[in-house]
């Protein structure tokens, strides 16, 4: 996997560790690569070297057919999804960027789920990269609920570079932290 983003430098004049809330569990060597390009004012390039452009599913109806595409090719057996949509209240709210919840329903003597996976609005305007590593961590957690190792294995299947979305993902969190400006629009 690469996390690695540059070679040799040094750390002198980079913001404090503490300002990289979404690197955190990362190594410190890491994290002084991600300080070292905020302090020369390189790490929004980086990203766009990575991801040159935004994907154009804007609307829920385009995202819903995405999330449904993605389970039906890797999770085909899977119980459905009803509701697919982008929330701009789930990153304030939540701290989250993605939310999935299944609601139980009485239905005559049954006991139905219905599933619902809700996006933060902030992935309307990303590299499909980023879409996409959201939408299989939602999707997954239709049949994984605990983020353990069966879950990101599950991820992982239908995403290999999953966990390098994930990384530069929040990357661009901290692009935004630290800039205060989108890369995409």
């Amino acid at each position: 996997m690469w996390y690695i983003l540059a070679s040799h430098f040094s750390v002198s004049g980079s913001p404090p560790m503490s300002t990289l809330k979404y690197l955190r569990a990362y190594s410190e060597q890491t994290q002084q690569q991600v300080a070292q390009l905020i302090a020369q004012n390189k790490l929004g390039e980086v990203l766009l070297k990575r991801y040159a452009r935004p994907h154009d599913i804007r609307t829920d109806k385009a995202l819903y057919s995405y999330v449904q595409d993605l389970k039906t090719e890797f999770l085909r057996n899977a119980e459905p999804i009803n509701k697919v949509e982008y929330d701009s209240k789930i990153h304030v709210i939540n701290h989250a960027l993605g939310l999935h919840t299944a609601i139980s329903r009485v239905q005559g003597g049954k006991l139905k789920a219905k599933h619902e996976i809700r996006v933060a609005t902030m992935f309307k305007e990303v590299p499909l990269e980023f879409l996409r590593m959201i939408a299989v961590h939602e999707i997954a957690h239709v049949k994984e609920k605990q983020h353990d190792k069966a879950f990101y294995k599950l991820c992982t299947y239908m995403e290999p570079n999953y966990h390098q979305y994930e990384f530069d993902l929040r990357l661009y969190l901290t692009q935004l932290d630290t800039e205060g400006q989108k890369l995409w629009v």
